[in-house]
């Protein structure tokens, strides 16, 4: 690689090292080397790349956008492109599925609808105190930080991370508890110490942390717990949404509705930066300018997350795809994991992972998958799950592609 990355750029790098080339282009469900070499990208960008790179009608959007000078800063100016992306979002999504949400922009990523959320629930409920999960994921700023289980990440704060508490994810202690009774034994507790809590906030499935699925009836008694206990109920689907487990929003199968929904990555549709906070109507208390952020409204991110919600939510072919392609993978990692102990297949729809108990075995694996020209992640508190998770628009040949060489790279690792 160029040694202005090593001379210039800070040593918090991260990915740049993992997979060491340079990219100049990409398409589809590639990837290119600036020497023209090919790699099938099985990281879709964090998620953020659902409909793959480049994809050619969401650019032809865009470029038609440019071209006749639409606008592209708006802060949360009213714009054509703004109101045509809350028509189709309403159309496509909130209606279908008798959602009533109000959409709040809060900023360009992830950890911006997090913030927003957190702060949100606080200003509803007049508690302080959020719960979160053991593994979970929600960001790199503090508020979100503060309900981020990494001990890495959370070390960076520099700061005690303070009104949030850990609770045990479903299946933490592999079945041996009910669901719920630490939870709820403190929340009954007035000698327990835990202040009343404004919001509990989940992923119904833990990406970063490791490919953790939660249950649909365990989501369903922590909607009960948080209606008992007036806690508001806060789902990050900043990863695992659009489409990525299979349906739009990763909690539609335990078939629950939260009270504040975080979005952003594949929002956008072309991976620009959008991120939205969706609101239970009757909890919109915001006043205005209350929350705010110079990059709210990024409107050709707006033209291009219409034009994947028209193209790709206009009806369920997206959606049974992800859930063949998924159950494809899975029975490759079901194999895997049946021929090498200490393997463990994990996730559901097109978010899979491979865990082991020996926690560098991910990491070769990752490598010789990239030998092999093949972008593959790690994820988990100590990087031992080989994280899969394609582009949804990914073909069949692609995927029987990347599973080959995943299955190779598992045999070249573990012999």
């Amino acid at each position: 690689m160029n040694d202005i990355f090593s001379a210039l750029e800070s040593e918090v790098r991260s990915y740049s090292r993992t997979w060491p080339t340079t990219f100049d282009r990409a398409q589809g469900s590639y990837l290119y080397s600036e020497d023209g070499k090919p790699y099938l990208d099985f990281f879709a960008g964090a998620g953020a790349l659902n409909y793959g790179h480049n994809n050619p009608a969401l650019k032809r959007k865009l470029l038609e956008y440019i071209e006749r000078d639409g606008v592209t800063h708006g802060l949360d100016q009213a714009t054509v492109a703004k109101r045509e992306f809350l028509e189709t979002l309403d159309e496509k999504l909130l209606k279908p599925r008798g959602l009533d949400y109000k959409v709040q922009f809060p900023g360009p990523t992830g950890t911006n609808s997090v913030e927003s959320a957190l702060k949100l629930a606080r200003k509803i409920t007049g508690r302080e105190s959020i719960i979160s999960f053991t593994n979970a994921f929600h960001g790199m700023t503090l508020g979100s930080l503060s309900v981020t289980g990494n001990s890495m990440k959370r070390g960076g704060a520099g700061i005690p991370l303070v009104h949030a508490t850990p609770m045990p994810y479903d299946n933490y202690f592999d079945g041996q508890f009910p669901d719920f009774l630490y939870f709820e034994r403190l929340l009954a507790d007035s000698g327990s110490g835990l202040n009343e809590p404004a919001a509990v906030i989940v992923e119904t499935l833990q990406g970063e942390g490791g490919i953790n699925s939660s249950r649909p009836e365990w989501l369903r008694g922590l909607r009960e717990l948080c209606d008992k206990h007036g806690m508001l109920l806060i789902v990050d689907d900043v990863q695992m949404g659009c489409g990525r487990t299979g349906p739009f929003f990763s909690f539609e199968q335990a078939g629950i509705t939260p009270d504040i929904v975080c979005l952003s990555k594949s929002i956008g549709g072309y991976g620009s930066p959008l991120a939205i906070t969706l609101i239970k109507s009757e909890l919109d208390v915001w006043e205005p300018g209350e929350h705010n952020g110079t990059f709210r409204g990024n409107n050709p991110a707006f033209v291009t997350a219409s034009e994947a919600l028209r193209l790709y939510w206009s009806d369920d072919e997206l959606e049974k795809g992800t859930l063949a392609k998924g159950e494809r993978v899975g029975k490759v990692l079901s194999d895997i994991e049946d021929k090498y102990e200490g393997a463990v297949s994990k996730g559901r729809g097109l978010a899979r992972g491979l865990g082991f108990e020996d926690v560098e075995v991910a990491g070769k694996i990752s490598k010789a998958a990239f030998e092999r020209q093949l972008i593959l992640e790690t994820a988990g508190p100590k990087d031992e799950v080989v994280k899969i998770m394609p582009p949804l628009t990914l073909s069949d040949e692609e995927l029987d592609q990347g599973l080959h060489i995943i299955t190779e790279s598992v045999q070249s690792v573990l012999g």
